[in-house]
């Protein structure tokens, strides 16, 4: 591919894993924009796909998985290399519907207070919300969206949220130089939350655009329970005390965590309760071990610049 193609105002960016199911789908629905895909050493056939069907694509081949937002961040720096005013991230199981990318391109220009912007994410069928973003759009979060839909009341242009997830997000350079990208503290989920969280520490804004449509292609999938103190719930423990703590839009209060954790073991221990002593002893050693790790991404993630890209 001819590198002076990246010299448009927008590029997208698809992280890519084992994607042959949906990969076909999402490349021909970008029309003509500029797209880099950054494979994370997928096992199946998606690599020689793209080289075989998407010649003119830039490909960025990683030996091992970098995870979800290292992976973007090198696609990332590639776009801003070249000259690229917006980057659009999008899902390998996600496809843009119509003109949705220059809708959003052409609101960023004119909003540039709005560093990240989201279309509606929508099911397969094309006729629900999404499951998971549904729950993003919630009234107590944006005002008014459900009513305006219900009620009939005229649609604003944007509805602004607090969080958004990075299926389906639009990002101007502007905020990507002040906030940087993702922080390699998040491996695979949590970092888009943090990085909303970081958006708003430095007073940019997060919308949605309520006319503009994804198709976000997740149906039937299911989230399996997690037992107690099993390795998934440590695992779960662990992204959710870095989304927590390593939050700079409010005060760290890990060392009030520590604390309690501290008093429930020593009642487990008081009441022979083994077991939980030792699961909760393993949760603090967790969040002690995590401690310098989140003290140093919140250091960084306060002071503006291209971080981590």
């Amino acid at each position: 591919m001819d590198l002076n193609r990246l010299n448009y105002n927008v590029c997208v960016i698809i992280v890519t894993y084992n994607g042959m199911q949906w990969i076909d789908s999402c490349l021909k629905n970008c029309g003509n924009y500029p797209i880099i895909v950054v494979d994370n050493a997928s096992t199946d056939e998606t690599v020689s796909f793209i080289e075989t069907n998407y010649p003119n694509i830039i490909l960025l081949k990683q030996t091992k998985n970098l995870g979800f937002g290292q992976a973007n961040n090198l696609g990332i720096r590639y776009a801003l290399d070249h000259e690229a005013e917006h980057v659009f991230l999008l899902n390998q199981d996600a496809y843009l519907i119509d003109d949705v990318l220059e809708q959003l391109v052409t609101f960023q220009k004119a909003h540039s207070e709005y560093g990240i912007l989201s279309p509606l994410h929508i099911t397969r069928d094309k006729t629900k919300l999404d499951e998971n973003f549904s729950r993003f759009m919630l009234s107590e979060k944006t005002g008014q969206f459900y009513s305006d839909f219900v009620l009939g009341n005229t649609l604003p242009i944007v509805y602004d949220v607090p969080f958004v997830n990075a299926a389906a997000w639009l990002i101007s350079r502007k905020c990507l130089e002040t906030v940087g990208g993702f922080d390699p503290l998040f491996f695979h989920y949590g970092e888009d939350e943090n990085y909303c969280q970081r958006v708003a520490y430095h007073n940019f804004k997060i919308g949605v655009l309520p006319k503009v449509f994804v198709i976000h292609d997740r149906d039937g999938r299911t989230t399996p329970k997690i037992s107690i103190y099993s390795p998934e719930y440590f695992k779960y423990t662990e992204k959710v005390y870095k989304i927590i703590y390593a939050d700079i839009t409010s005060e760290n209060k890990q060392g009030v965590k520590e604390k309690k954790l501290k008093r429930t073991i020593l009642k487990f221990l008081l009441r022979m309760k083994l077991h939980n002593a030792r699961a909760s002893k393993k949760e603090l050693a967790l969040l002690l071990k995590l401690k310098p790790f989140i003290e140093k991404s919140r250091n960084i993630n306060k002071s503006e610049g291209s971080h981590y890209l």
